[in-house]
């Protein structure tokens, strides 16, 4: 019972920044007729937070309850973006929202009619591997990221270490003391590691803050301030206590909205994508994590997988229909998983947690990313360890293998990797003549992913 409640715990606050930075991309951006979410003049990003936590507390409680694994829910990175930049921009936000909606019931049907659960159980048992594998660099690269430890530059290589490939900021020192204090526990396999990590590393984070006073990295018409905190700036919070309505967020989407807006192929080009992305980002975190909490049978399989993925489903919809964009599967379920969470409870817990930040989330924003990465390049680590079951010396699997791996975290994608290694598999066990060893779904999926590569020329071709 205790390493569950600890599971959640660690679960939860990996995940809690998504309750600031979901509003912060959906909620800070006009649709195409120059208005925000909840058809208002001016970004109401407490209310979008509210909405944020509701619903991913909502399906956390939901899939532990009903899917009965440690695998928490919110409202996925990535696809928040596309929704907001790709689709908000040419519709209302209402009728983008209904895009989401409609394709979480597509993805449930395609559930309930046993497609998704049969195109899980069709990967072969080493590219599940593969998959666990490279979501491990995947989620170790976000944590450097997130942390301000690795960082994007305008010119030269495309990643940098710091500032200028210095370590010269505070919240970096925190980063780094958090990493290493959680390694040195992991190591020592002291009970609650990753929690104690978090917690400790969040107390040093205030206490820095309070003396250097270096700020965020980012204000509102003032120049970018590098050795700024990424996005929380630690501190006592003002007030404890603050409440708004998520459920009025739930009258603001149209289903069908979007085939006025714009023409159907484009809408159904739209869908798809959100469709593909949703899907194999799914199916490729179950695998991750599921293979982290030793889930994962000897066949490959994983069991209740039917009640897994419509549970996630059902999140796609719930998310657009709540208005905070389509709702995943967390990779960072993986923290929880470290900490010794291996049943529905921890993901109960988690969800709890998230419903109470509806009332206390000025207490939720006072962890910084720099607190929580740490976190997650840890269990970046022990995900990394399954690499040893690949066999390497068998070209045919290594190469689509390798794709798999170094994908997710070069592209910052499940899906693209997932993608590439499918359909070299195919590709290459044509060539060899070993088409009958490929299952059926296997040549669906690897078409569906050349169509899913090929969106823009298609869009294109098509004039859209």
């Amino acid at each position: 019972m205790g390493r569950e409640v600890r599971g959640g715990l660690v679960t939860f606050f990996t995940m809690a920044y998504i309750v600031v930075l979901n509003p912060l991309i959906i909620a800070t951006v006009k649709d195409v007729d120059g208005q925000f979410i909840g058809d208002g003049l001016v970004p109401n990003v407490p209310l979008v937070a509210a909405g944020t936590a509701f619903v991913a507390g909502l399906l956390s409680i939901l899939m532990g309850v009903i899917g009965r694994v440690p695998f928490a829910m919110a409202a996925g990175l990535g696809l928040n973006a596309f929704v907001t930049y790709g689709i908000a921009s040419q519709m209302s936000w209402e009728s983008a929202m209904g895009l989401v909606f409609l394709e979480g019931v597509i993805i449930a049907l395609l559930v309930l009619t046993g497609f998704r659960t049969a195109v899980f159980n069709a990967i072969p048992p080493q590219l599940k591997t593969a998959i666990s594998v490279g979501i491990g660099l995947f989620i170790a690269l976000i944590g450097f990221v997130d942390a301000g430890f690795v960082r994007r530059v305008a010119a030269g290589p495309p990643l940098e270490l710091g500032i200028g490939g210095n370590l010269a900021s505070w919240p970096i020192f925190v980063f780094v003391v958090g990493l290493l204090l959680i390694a040195l526990l992991v190591a020592r396999q002291v009970k609650g590691a990753i929690l104690i990590g978090i917690v400790s590393t969040a107390v040093l984070a205030i206490i820095v803050e309070a003396v250097t006073k270096v700020g965020a990295a980012t204000v509102p018409g003032k120049e970018p301030n590098p050795a700024g905190w990424q996005l929380v700036v630690p501190g006592l919070p003002e007030k404890i206590f603050g409440f708004e309505n998520p459920l009025v967020l739930f009258r603001e989407f149209d289903p069908f909205g979007a085939f006025g807006s714009v023409s159907v192929i484009l809408a159904l080009l739209l869908v798809f994508t959100l469709l593909i992305t949703d899907f194999f980002d799914t199916m490729g975190t179950m695998v991750g994590v599921g293979r982290q909490a030793e889930l994962i049978k000897e066949d490959g399989t994983l069991p209740r997988t039917r009640e897994i993925l419509l549970v996630d489903s059902v999140g796609a919809a719930v998310g657009g229909a709540g208005s905070v964009s389509s709702n995943t599967t967390y990779i960072e379920s993986a923290a929880g998983v470290g900490e010794g969470a291996r049943t529905g409870l921890a993901s109960v817990v988690t969800g709890v947690l998230f419903l109470l930040a509806i009332f206390v989330s000025p207490l939720v924003a006072v962890v910084p990313y720099e607190a929580a990465a740490p976190a997650l390049v840890v269990v970046g680590f022990l995900m990394m360890t399954a690499i040893r079951e690949i066999d390497f010396t068998d070209y045919e699997i290594a190469i689509p293998a390798f794709l798999t791996i170094v994908l997710m975290p070069f592209s910052y994608s499940i899906a693209n990797g997932i993608g590439a290694g499918f359909i070299t598999f195919v590709l290459i066990k044509l060539v060899m003549g070993k088409a009958r060893e490929v299952h059926a779904l296997m040549w669906t999926v690897a078409a569906l992913f050349v169509v899913y590569f090929a969106l823009g020329p298609i869009k294109l071709l098509l004039g859209l």
